[in-house]
């Protein structure tokens, strides 16, 4: 079993309840594959943790910036919260050596690996909340997160990246991207996609959600790196 206290010392915050520590870090696929260790995944944790790190990243934004239209605040909290931000917070922590996986899953370090990160630290926020309340979690979000907005907002890294990819695209290689589908799994109230991104035949990048439209996203972000269309 992993030593959480690792983490706690990482992070400075002890837990009360250590097993809503690891809760935060346990994945579904972990219980299904050992299911005599009678422990919970962390899903519902990642339910609260969303709600909780919406409120305090719009708290902050709306402080921060008075005169910026509702628009841009959501398109700013939108960059701050995605998948990839949350996964590089998440793995600057080294959420990655205490996550409890299935075999197949411990194998799978790509795109796979961020989403479940990211949902981790969702999950942790989540933990955070229940066991310290909210001015511990907000604290917790404040000095990982929103350091990260000054970049993202004078580097315009809020743009819609679908929208975004798309004009470079047209003005690189004069070709308009397409999307397809090309993973659908689990149930109809919890649908995870993952999307391919296509200039001409060439599949240029993959991007995952539990939508349609995030999947598209992410794999617009994800296409931007490498084809190395940085925004400016």
């Amino acid at each position: 079993m992993k030593n959480f206290s690792k983490i706690e010392q990482k992070i400075n915050i002890t837990f009360k309840n250590k097993d809503l520590l690891q809760q935060a870090f346990t994945h579904r696929s972990y219980i299904n594959e050992y299911r005599g260790k009678k422990l919970e995944h962390n899903e519902r944790l990642e339910f609260l943790g969303d709600a909780v790190l919406e409120l305090a990243v719009t708290e902050y934004l709306y402080a921060k910036y008075p005169k910026r239209p509702e628009g841009d605040l959501t398109s700013f909290r939108a960059a701050l919260v995605n998948t990839n931000t949350l996964s590089q917070v998440a793995s600057e922590l080294n959420f990655n050596e205490f996550l409890l996986l299935s075999k197949g899953e411990a194998k799978d370090v790509g795109r796979a690996r961020q989403y479940i990160l990211a949902n981790t630290f969702e999950a942790f926020t989540g933990a955070l909340y229940l066991d310290q309340g909210y001015d511990a979690a907000q604290k917790f979000i404040g000095a990982h997160l929103f350091p990260l907005i000054d970049d993202i907002v004078s580097n315009r890294l809020w743009q819609d990246s679908k929208s975004y990819f798309q004009e470079q695209a047209q003005e690189y290689v004069n070709i308009t991207p397409e999307y397809h589908v090309l993973r659908e799994e689990g149930p109809d109230h919890d649908k995870h996609f993952t999307i391919g991104v296509y200039l001409g035949e060439e599949l240029v990048a993959e991007g995952e959600g539990k939508s349609k439209q995030e999947a598209e996203q992410g794999a617009a972000e994800e296409a931007l790196r490498k084809k190395e269309w940085g925004k400016k």
